[in-house]
């Protein structure tokens, strides 16, 4: 199926071009019918000479229901743009041509309608004037061609028109991820939640588990059944009007300009950068206006960043991704003020006197918006997956970036890590001389990583290593200075008797206060439990062997006498193992090993 959507001024003759195509009516409401004047979008389908499938959706041309117009061609990939042939070029026709241009539709033709009205001269008048108004945007060189729905005049040649229009738009890759902006939602008694849109890309199917954005967030729902000019389907693929059954929501939580989602593929947008591509200049139209995309228009806050470049934040997030266009307009207004396209998902902080017209010049500098090689400069590195759901080609990574693992990292990155955790190393070293190293935790943070495999690289980088969970100079030994003695003797002491855990008095002899356990811990020397208890690190491992050993459940005294120590011991030893799960406590009596 072809997707095909008119414009074009009001009373020109959208609606009965439409009627005269397909032998549909595309006016719904009664309203409508009543007063001659379409209101909202009207969908009706037809089969042209060479087989195509094609459906309308049909807009109102009345300047105060822009927004619905908008909402029409949105997701169209075609025009058929409408002037009539006694009226000539009108100030809706200014709008819709605007409206077509700012959301990058390329492909389309013209009809001059009602030309019963007009004789010959006229009707060459209205074309040069058509061509004059069409000049510098994608439909200066469409076809145009003169019709009559009254007479039928040249009906049969638009119809052969259309066929070649359509035989040349590109065709979408239906195993792309999934979007479809929402036109229409309603019940049907006896199926539920249905909505209605453009499927401009990407494949849908009975069962499928989708998401549903508004504003609201996002919620789950299935797809309990499809259909396509009124006929039941098992799939559908782009271009195609569909109608979606939906389970697990309510229609009156469904509006126009909500969004059905292939699941956890889209990046919800609230803040972005973009691009003018037509109308006036950025740094001259209101600053709070309405965004229009697809079939949504949301409230919108554009911070002017040059002529050409700003920054919006709208009042709810979108499914978007690189190359989305937008028309900006304001509040109320039935004209369009620009055409813009997104140029940055992930922008910046603009912090510092300048900043803006910095990124700007940057942002202007770019060759091609699909290429990650500016925002990875300004992140230094992302998750390839990420880019990807951004809109990003990542065929390969761009000059200055390495892959690794599922990211795509800068060398700058790379060697800013290095430097950074070489001298968070030195300075803990310097502050703790009788640690191990410096805790990954603290590396973590000091790098502000999430991630340990991005930390791991940068020790690589570095030339460090990771020992017993802290990083330090390679051959590094932690000394304990004047407590290496006591804590050797300890260290004999329960070798021998890995649960025999020296008595305060003990830990006196040998000159061992907290401070030095305390560092003799940091190296991985001992364990520290509740109530002064000491033991060796390979305890743990030791009482699993021991607890094995005896029958599941346990008690209390039955694991002192196999652990061969005493109540001050046990009690909190057992208490260290349920917390670090190997052991599971059952009761107040009883445990088992995990």
């Amino acid at each position: 199926m072809f997707v095909v959507a008119t414009a074009g001024h009001v009373d020109h003759g959208k609606s009965t071009l439409a009627r005269a195509l397909t032998g549909m009516e595309p006016d719904r409401w009664e309203e409508e019918k009543r007063r001659g004047l379409t209101i909202d979008l009207g969908f009706v389908w037809t089969r042209l000479p060479s087989g195509a499938d094609v459906a309308f959706v049909d807009v109102p041309g009345h300047e105060r229901f822009l927004g619905n117009m908008l909402a029409g061609i949105g997701p169209a990939p075609v025009v058929l743009f409408v002037v009539a042939a006694d009226e000539g070029w009108q100030a809706q026709s200014t709008d819709h041509r605007d409206a077509i241009a700012a959301l990058g539709i390329s492909h389309g033709l013209v009809a001059l309608t009602r030309a019963d009205r007009a004789d010959v001269a006229r009707r060459l008048e209205v074309e040069a004037d058509v061509r004059r108004q069409l000049h510098g945007t994608a439909l200066a060189d469409a076809p145009i061609l003169t019709v009559s729905a009254k007479t039928g005049e040249g009906i049969d040649e638009l119809r052969a028109a259309l066929d070649e229009i359509l035989a040349a738009a590109p065709s979408p890759d239906p195993e792309q991820r999934m979007r479809l902006w929402v036109d229409r939602s309603f019940s049907v008694k006896g199926a539920g939640t249905v909505v209605t849109g453009t499927l401009a890309a990407g494949t849908l199917r009975v069962g499928d588990s989708l998401e549903l954005l508004n504003a609201s967030g996002t919620a789950p729902v299935e797809v309990r059944g499809l259909h396509s000019e009124n006929t039941a389907v098992e799939a559908a693929t782009p271009v195609t009007r569909v109608a979606v059954n939906l389970r697990g929501i309510d229609a009156a939580a469904i509006s126009r300009g909500d969004a059905l989602l292939s699941p956890g593929t889209w990046r919800q947008a609230e803040l972005f950068d973009v691009r003018r591509t037509s109308g006036d200049a950025l740094d001259a139209i209101a600053q709070d206006l309405v965004a229009h995309t697809g079939t949504a228009g949301v409230e919108a806050h554009v911070r002017p960043l040059s002529a050409d470049f700003a920054r919006i934040r709208l009042s709810q997030p979108l499914a978007l991704e690189l190359g989305d266009r937008f028309v900006l307009r304001g509040p109320g207004a039935r004209h369009v003020l620009a055409g813009v396209e997104v140029v940055d998902l992930n922008p910046p902080q603009l912090r510092r006197r300048g900043a803006a017209a910095r990124w700007a010049e940057q942002l202007a500098g770019q060759q091609d918006y699909k290429s990650p090689a500016l925002t990875l400069q300004q992140r230094g590195y992302a998750l390839i997956e990420d880019l990807r759901r951004d809109g990003y080609t990542v065929d390969a990574p761009p000059a200055g970036v390495i892959a690794f693992s599922k990211w795509w990292i800068t060398a700058a990155q790379v060697g800013q890590w290095k430097q950074q955790l070489g001298g968070a190393v030195a300075d803990h070293a310097a502050a703790n001389p009788l640690a191990v190293g410096l805790p990954r935790g603290a590396a973590r943070d000091a790098l502000g990583l999430s991630e340990d495999a991005l930390l791991n690289l940068a020790v690589a980088a570095a030339k460090l290593e990771s020992v017993e969970g802290a990083i330090r100079v390679p051959g590094a030994v932690a000394s304990l200075g004047a407590a290496e003695e006591g804590v050797a003797k300890l260290e004999q002491r329960l070798h021998k008797e890995p649960f025999a855990a020296p008595e305060a008095a003990d830990l006196k002899d040998l000159r061992l206060g907290n401070k030095e356990l305390a560092a003799a811990e940091r190296a991985g020397r001992i364990l520290r439990l509740k109530d002064g208890v000491v033991l060796l690190p390979s305890a743990v491992a030791e009482a699993r062997t021991r607890l094995q050993g005896i029958d599941q459940p346990f008690s209390t005294s039955q694991a002192r006498q196999a652990l061969g120590t005493t109540r001050r011991v046990a009690i909190p030893l057992l208490e260290y193992l349920d917390e670090k799960g190997v052991t599971r406590r059952l009761d107040g009596a009883q445990r088992e090993l995990r």
